[in-house]
């Protein structure tokens, strides 16, 4: 199996990173979708909420219901639904039905991604599994330098649906990939979701959930916005938005790797000063808001150090489950997207209300609370042999 963990590693990132497209493209063209749909700009945003709503619902319960199937035929299905549902809503106009396919994408990101985690992790050896989740984190990451940029541009010129079929071809792509590369692993949990659930909820899990909860809130509240801050408070004009979103996905792809290689050191000093790292940028990007440079210098470090913190959130979580680990790979995703729309709804809230610089006062508060939860969650530790002894597999 290592003779092959290369390939299928980089067939899990490109999933991935079809995945991020999709998930993202929508932040940089709702003014398109917004005029499109006939529809305010706020309620376009809630196609994120929609999307990380589903991640955070729909796919946990995906999982529980496959936790016994095959894991590669599980994510190769992912995959193909995922297609599906991202093309799905190309054919209509209407509001409604483009927020259900958004959902539904989302449960399918959610199924896909903590599978994928489950894999990565049995391609690689013990010590290395900060890194496999950097590699399958990285796809996303990239995604927002090359994929959500490239749609932008592609979006504003020739209209948001154009983007979205550029991101289905690419998972077609992506959905070969992993039939040809990806071999069949087995669980590393225990078999019963009754069992996996009693381990992936405890409380010392669901206490770094809350944590991640609260860290992606905070950034989502500002990052659906970023495109009216950007225009408005910083004074960048709409072409030139996809120039800063390059640099900031550019700087979660680098954050991410860096990440999973600081999870393997040590995931809870990560956290912690990561959290910290994250509350100064935001804090810096209110009082620099109308320097352009320092803006995009700004959110150089917002990038890195904002996805850097999550390989850290995943490797506590499945350190802390135990045998509840393939139940539990997805509850990063669905605790960090429940914070995203819960963040892109208080954003949106705050952007009606207060104007573009809104969404980033929401979002620094919100990142501040984090700040202790994250140093609470350091004392956290996996539950002993003796508690896992006798669960069946």
């Amino acid at each position: 199996m290592n003779t092959r963990s290369g390939p299928a590693l980089a067939a899990l990132f490109a999933a991935a990173f079809v995945m991020g497209s999709a998930e993202l493209l929508v932040v940089g063209v709702i003014d398109l979708i917004a005029a499109d749909l006939e529809i305010s700009v706020s309620t376009a945003g809630a196609a994120v909420t929609a999307y990380a709503l589903g991640i955070a619902a729909g796919g946990p319960v995906l999982t529980a219901l496959t936790i016994r199937r095959g894991r590669r035929a599980v994510l190769v299905w992912a995959l193909a639904g995922y297609v599906v549902a991202t093309a799905a809503p190309l054919a209509t106009s209407s509001a409604a039905l483009f927020l259900t396919a958004r959902f539904a994408a989302g449960s399918l990101h959610g199924l896909f991604i903590g599978v994928a985690f489950a894999i990565a992790g049995a391609l690689v050896p013990p010590e290395r599994t900060g890194r496999a989740i950097g590699i399958v984190l990285g796809g996303i990451s990239v995604s927002t330098a090359i994929g959500v940029p490239l749609g932008t541009l592609v979006g504003q010129a020739s209209g948001w649906r154009t983007g979205f079929v550029g991101v289905a071809v690419f998972g077609l792509a992506a959905l070969l990939a992993l039939l040809r590369v990806v071999p069949a692993v087995t669980a590393t949990g225990g078999g019963r979701a009754s069992v996996q659930a009693r381990h992936a909820f405890a409380p010392p899990v669901l206490a770094v959930l809350g944590t991640g909860l609260l860290i992606l809130g905070g950034q989502y509240a500002v990052l659906t916005y970023i495109t009216p801050f950007l225009q408005e408070r910083t004074g960048v004009s709409s072409a030139a938005v996809s120039v800063f979103l390059l640099a900031f996905g550019v700087a979660t792809a680098v954050g991410v790797f860096a990440g999973g290689w600081a999870a393997d050191r040590s995931a809870t000093r990560t956290l912690v000063l990561g959290n910290a790292a994250l509350v100064v940028a935001l804090g810096l990007l209110h009082l620099v808001a109308a320097i352009p440079v320092l803006v995009a210098i700004v959110l150089v470090v917002w990038g890195v150090v904002g996805m850097g913190l999550v390989p850290s959130l995943q490797y506590r979580v499945l350190e802390l489950a135990g045998p509840g680990r393939d139940l539990a790979a997805t509850l990063p995703a669905s605790a960090l997207n429940a914070g995203i729309a819960l963040g892109a709804l208080a954003g949106g809230w705050t952007l009606d209300a207060y104007g573009a610089g809104g969404p980033l006062i929401t979002g620094l508060v919100v990142t501040a609370v984090a700040l202790p939860a994250a140093w609470a969650t350091a004392a956290l530790r996996p539950a002993s042999t003796q508690q896992t002894e006798g669960v069946p597999a």
